[in-house]
């Protein structure tokens, strides 16, 4: 019999911390296997640390995703990044429990759900221009809620990267950029234009603030937290919609300032492959979502393949079946 308690413990402490893995994907996995052993012990009364290997097989794991979609009216993104975590545990253990082969092997063959993927939400160039003039330039919180709105609908930075930047990270001279460490602890550098280096080099020596003094500091002078970010994006959100109404009918979070940078890039006719390295991607394939979202690329193709006698017009899929076949 082998017991699970030590073989997961090792797989937090030793497996983990050897990949050097981030404190994100370490808060996924424990929470994932919480809420796996937390259903265990509901559903054998076995407490978790008495449980076995053989208990946790693919039978029970496949009942434990019914339990997640079901019974907590999780999403099957969740639903996903739940067995991600048992898959990655499931392979630590094939090398080190050979006795469980059979099992483990049942268990990496529990499929990822597919889901559907949705159309991304990003600002227009209206839009855009909205929130950016929201914020009240005259105080200083109004400069810095300014900076980093600008920053982001620029930069593309996931709003955990925003939120730890550092003045040492925004290099503002010849080939001004920013560096950030992205998921998998990957280090990248993101250009800026002048005219935003300049307000950024103006904002630090304004300030007065020391290299390792945040970018975008709170009001105690810490790190914003991403909710905090979150909050204030909410905040000019709402005050743009009574200039631009169309922000209104939008669910504007930190990634759609991201997903609007990669818009941009995308118009200026920038290259998926680039706008991948530009956001950190680890493929192209994340990427790929920004094709099927811009209508105007689609007009274009269009334009140049209709017959030259008919004017390019606004393509409208007619049903449902045309519209799946239109976003493959």
């Amino acid at each position: 019999m082998t017991s699970l308690a030590p073989l997961l413990q090792a797989f937090f402490t030793e497996h983990l911390t050897q990949r050097r893995s981030s404190p994100h994907t370490v808060a996924s996995y424990r929470d994932a296997f919480r809420l796996l052993l937390t259903h265990a012990q509901r559903e054998t009364g076995t407490s978790p640390a008495r449980l076995q290997l053989a208990q946790i097989d693919a039978a029970f794991i496949a009942g434990f995703l019914t339990h997640l979609e079901t019974g907590r009216g999780n999403t099957l993104s969740t639903r996903n990044a739940r067995l991600a975590a048992i898959h990655a545990f499931y392979q630590y253990a094939a090398l080190r429990c050979p006795e469980h082969a059979l099992l483990i092997q049942r268990v990496l063959a529990i499929p990822i759900a597919r889901q559907h993927i949705p159309v991304v939400s990003f600002l227009t160039r209206q839009e855009t221009e909205a929130l950016l003039a929201a914020p009240d330039r005259a105080t200083r919180l109004g400069q810095r809620d300014h900076l980093l709105l600008l920053t982001a609908v620029q930069s593309g930075l996931r709003v955990s990267e925003l939120a730890s930047l550092t003045c040492a990270d925004a290099v503002l001279g010849t080939g001004a950029h920013l560096r950030c460490t992205g998921k998998g602890r990957k280090q990248r550098c993101t250009p800026l234009i002048k005219p935003t280096a300049r307000l950024l080099q103006t904002w630090i020596t304004q300030r007065a603030a020391q290299p390792a003094d945040p970018l975008f500091p709170s009001r105690s002078g810490g790190h914003l937290s991403r909710d905090a970010i979150a909050g204030l994006i909410a905040k000019h959100v709402a005050a743009a919609a009574g200039t631009c109404p169309s922000l209104a009918a939008k669910n504007i979070t930190p990634h759609t300032l991201r997903h609007t940078a990669a818009m941009e890039l995308l118009s200026a006719g920038v290259d998926t492959s680039t706008i991948a390295l530009w956001l950190g991607h680890a493929s192209t394939h994340s990427t790929d979502i920004y094709l099927h979202a811009d209508i105007k690329l689609k007009e274009q193709a269009l334009a140049r393949t209709g017959p030259s006698h008919q004017p390019a017009g606004r393509y409208q899929p007619g049903d449902s079946l045309l519209a799946f076949l239109e976003n493959l």
